[in-house]
């Protein structure tokens, strides 16, 4: 289970990588295309829905490799049982936090696709195929915070803890700046 877990969160977070090369390349387009007088207005729309999704399939990944801002100043100060229950008490509410995001999202996604919603703007297709991005990728980060709970219950270290020391460790404190 951990290593489709992980490739799960890898294969979204790769897909997150890619639809920010598909944005390089359409501006590169749109670019090209505004000095050659080609129709590129729907580029617009597009780029827009790839940020969205490049975004929100990103998240779970990021989660686990310990590249949220997080502000651990008052768990590097405590005993490891006092920082283990804090930890336990943000996964709590980011569960919380994130349950709530996914239900309305899901909601919200599933009423366009019912009344057969379409987008506004230049390219004119079921809004309901953009959302979906978004909604897939709360529901990976759901996923990936329920996976840290169990696994921080168990009186596992977070990932992302481990992946910041591992950091550290090798000499890169980049991600602290």
């Amino acid at each position: 289970m951990r290593r489709f877990l992980d490739r799960l969160y890898d294969g979204a977070g790769a897909l997150g990588a890619f639809c920010v090369f598909l944005i390089f390349v359409l501006m590169i387009w749109a670019g090209l295309g505004r000095q050659f007088n080609w129709r590129v207005s729907g580029i617009n729309d597009i780029v827009a829905w790839l940020c969205a999704a490049a975004s929100f399939f990103a998240m779970a990944h990021a989660f686990r490799h310990g590249d949220f801002v997080r502000v651990t100043l008052l768990l590097e100060a405590v005993p490891p049982r006092v920082r283990r229950m804090l930890e336990l008490v943000c996964l709590f509410i980011a569960l919380v936090c994130v349950g709530y995001l996914t239900w309305w999202a899901t909601s919200f996604t599933w009423e366009s696709y019912e009344f057969a919603e379409m987008a506004t703007g230049l390219v004119v297709i079921p809004i309901w195929i953009p959302q979906s991005t978004f909604v897939l990728g709360c529901w990976l980060l759901l996923l990936a915070l329920v996976d840290e709970t169990v696994v921080v219950l168990r009186g596992g270290k977070p990932s992302y803890q481990r992946a910041v020391e591992a950091r550290h460790a090798a000499g890169d404190f980049s991600s602290d700046v």
